[in-house]
Order: structure tokens, then sequence, then C-alpha cells
């Protein structure tokens, strides 16, 4: 034999309503994570009891629930009555244009002009947020400056590497000059001509370090 139709209405008593309330309660949410679970949905429920007693369920947080409903329940209201999104928007495009209105003010105080009304406070307010400006305009000139300088200093540091290495090489080159010439020429005349080469261009490691170096390449004799 089935059961017998339950009819909806307030229970009056109020030890049956109280069980009925929990038990209904309890299949409700496990209803609601059921859903969540099985339709991938974002679920929130909220119970009051009779005595006031809150009784939540969220499938995220409650929080993320109240905001996301909030927000579209504003959009449809907006879709749904036009003339409270022109409103809106109305309201927004005033308090847009009021905001450029006193950037363009503080700009002209800023450029110096329009300074009529201020009073000494003012000035001097607008006096301090010049110097700040400055101050900040100042350090990244001068942060770029040191990096600029930072910058040379190692390059000039790699030039006068590469200096002295083309001084050795040149020096190297010269050397080798000086053997060919005392193999074709003899050694005598090698000699005198390596010491005039030498005296000429000679080079030694406090020159290379104190002077400034002008490289200049030798063309052989060509006697036959």
């Amino acid at each position: 034999m089935g059961r017998g139709k339950i009819v909806i209405q307030k229970i009056d008593n109020s030890t049956s309503r109280q069980v009925t309330f929990s038990k209904r309660r309890k299949g409700l949410i496990k209803k609601a994570k059921e859903l969540s679970i099985l339709c991938d949905a974002e679920v929130g429920l909220v119970i009051f009891s009779s005595t006031s007693k809150l009784y939540e369920f969220a499938s995220t947080s409650m929080k993320a629930v109240i905001e996301r409903y909030n927000c579209l329940k504003e959009e449809h209201e907006q879709l749904l009555n036009p003339p409270s999104e022109l409103k809106f928007w109305r309201r927004e495009a005033a308090v847009l244009r009021q905001q450029l209105q006193s950037l363009q003010e503080n700009h002209r105080q800023l450029m110096g002009e329009q300074l009529y009304g201020l009073n000494v406070k003012d000035l001097q307010n607008l006096e301090n947020q010049l110097e700040m400006s400055l101050r900040g305009v100042r350090l990244k000139k001068e942060q770029m400056l040191t990096d600029e300088i930072k910058e040379l200093t190692q390059k000039g540091s790699l030039i006068h590497k590469e200096n002295l290495e083309l001084c050795k090489k040149i020096n190297l080159i010269r050397q080798e000059n000086m053997e060919l010439y005392g193999k074709v020429y003899g050694t005598r005349d090698a000699n005198e001509a390596g010491g005039n080469a030498f005296v000429q261009y000679g080079l030694n490691n406090g020159e290379v370090s104190q002077l400034p170096i002008n490289l200049r390449l030798s063309q052989p004799n060509q006697k036959l």
C-alpha cells in the first residue's frame, strides 16, 4: 500500500516541525551538492530556520556566488529598463567630465597659470608638488647620465685593451721584419736598421699606459 499524499502546509506541532525541517534541510543540501557535481553548476543555498539560525551551502564560496548574482541581476535589470541604463552612463560621463576638468585645472596651475583664488596654503602645496616633480626628473636624469658614463667607461677600457693587443702585434711584426732583413742583407745591417727602427717606433709599457696610441703600419723596403 503506497504512502498517502502529504498536505503542504505549516506543521503546527513544534517538535514535528523541527524534525521535518532537519530532515528536509539535509536532503536539500545533499541535492544542491549533487547538482553542482553532476551538472558542473555553481550553486549557492541559504536557509534560515524559524529561530533565525543560518544554514548555507556553496559549491565555490558564498561570497563569490552572491557577487555573481548581484552583477548578473544588475545587468538584467538594465536590459529590462533602458532608461535606467541611460541614467547610469550619464552619471559615469558626468564623473569623468569632472575628473578631466580637475586634471586640466591642476595642469594649468602647475604651468603657473590661473593662480588667482589660491591662498597661501594652496600655493605652498603647489610648490611642494613642483619640487617633488623636479626632484624626480633630476634623479631620472642623473641615473641616465650615470648609466651612459658607465657604458662609455666600459667601452674605453675595451678599446684600450684592443690598442695594447695591436701594439704587441705591431712590435712582433717589426721584429719579424728585422729578422728577415738580417737574413737578406746581413746581421750588421740588420742591427743598424733594427736599432734605428726601435728608436723611432719603440714603445714600452709606461708609454702604452700613459700616452694615446697612434698606430701606423710601416711598408717593407722593396730593394732588389
